[in-house]
């Protein structure tokens, strides 16, 4: 917590403001908004939610197909099927680990073949990467086929001086107690549609219809988010850019230390972008480590929780019966990356002696013979 939650907590309790409305809410719409460069937003209560409106504003709807990342967590795809819809996954390319314009490409040229256009493509900005939009929106352009940014892990990232998450259609940010910023749980919709968020607001409040009694027309949700974590989420925005920095700042220790070994590669930052390095994330080159668990499980014997990368969702048991288009004929990249890749404990408050000890501790993984300083 940044120390000033409080402030914004108690003013809320001074004005009687608890419920899914208030000065709070309003605030960090306006304040999130304003920081992408979006005409509008609403607070919800995940970035699931954002995601989920999303599809409903587009009429997304049974039978209906939507692209999405394959290298994400399983949240990015959930909402398809909340709607009925049915997943295409799409491959990661090697210089963002993000969508590869190249599968895209061939899904979307099938896909218009077969007369089937996708109502939506999800596309994810992996651990605080942007993906290569250039590319994506021409092709989705092209097809007249909106683009859904799952910019839950980007907050603070820019695409070519654009803040990542509002170069598509929609843009989503979560604000999960793991995120670069939090308001414990909560998420955010933002659009330079103003309509459409004014529609999503009407949808996350259970779709109540205009009247003096409780009328509801269509379909709604109970997605809106409390005046109590918004006064969070508003003091956590005030120091979103100390978070990046203190992240990138990580990020460039592992690297300065772990860059030189042959075995190790880093994630890439695109030429053009930069990343808030939500999480430092690295592959180990397969020639070397037939698999990261061995790394992993010392790691874990050192009390350091690292972790691989995400498992891509064509290979969840939940989605093995969904279509996939990989980077290459020949060439699976997010299936090589979830093999080799790790991600390194990148909190804004990791001390530095602590990161140290990380970083002896991996270097100790990597068969080397560095002695291990004490973790204080």
């Amino acid at each position: 917590m940044s120390g000033k939650e409080q402030t914004y907590i108690q003013e809320a309790f001074d004005s009687n403001w608890i419920a899914p409305l208030g000065a709070n809410v309003d605030a960090f719409e306006k304040e999130v908004a304003t920081y992408v460069g979006a005409s509008e937003a609403i607070a919800v209560s995940s970035g699931t939610a954002a995601i989920h409106l999303a599809l409903s504003l587009l009429g997304v709807t049974i039978g209906d197909n939507v692209f999405c990342s394959t290298l994400t967590f399983v949240a990015s795809a959930n909402p398809i099927l909340y709607q009925g819809a049915q997943p295409v996954f799409i491959d990661s390319e090697p210089d963002t680990w993000n969508m590869s314009p190249l599968a895209l490409e061939r899904a979307l040229n099938d896909a218009a073949k077969e007369g089937k256009l996708p109502k939506a493509v999800i596309v994810v900005h992996l651990y605080g990467q942007s993906a290569k939009m250039d590319e994506i929106l021409m092709l989705c352009n092209q097809y007249e086929v909106p683009v859904i940014e799952d910019a839950a892990e980007s907050l603070g990232s820019t695409y070519k001086r654009k803040a990542s998450g509002a170069l598509g259609k929609f843009g989503i940010y979560s604000f999960n107690g793991n995120k670069i910023i939090t308001t414990s749980g909560g998420g955010m919709l933002v659009s330079n549609d103003i309509h459409a968020i004014q529609q999503a607001r009407f949808l996350a409040t259970q779709a109540r219809d205009q009247a003096h009694h409780y009328q509801h027309s269509q379909l709604g949700y109970n997605y809106r988010m409390s005046n109590l974590l918004a006064g969070v989420g508003r003091a956590q925005m005030e120091v979103l850019n100390d978070r990046i920095s203190a992240r990138r700042k990580i990020f460039d220790t592992y690297y300065n230390e772990l860059a030189h070994f042959q075995e190790v590669d880093f994630m890439p930052e695109l030429l053009g972008t930069s990343s808030n390095r939500w999480l430092t994330a690295l592959t180990i080159n397969e020639d070397a480590f037939s698999s990261t668990r061995e790394i992993l499980e010392v790691m874990r014997q050192h009390n350091i929780e690292a972790r691989p990368v995400w498992k891509p969702l064509h290979l969840q048991p939940l989605y093995q019966e969904a279509k996939y288009y990989s980077h290459g004929i020949q060439e699976h990249v997010a299936e090589k990356l979830f093999r080799s890749g790790i991600c390194l404990p990148s909190g804004s408050n990791l001390l530095e002696q602590d990161q140290l000890y990380i970083i002896d501790c991996f270097k100790k993984a990597l068969h080397m013979k560095e002695p291990v300083r004490e973790m204080v």
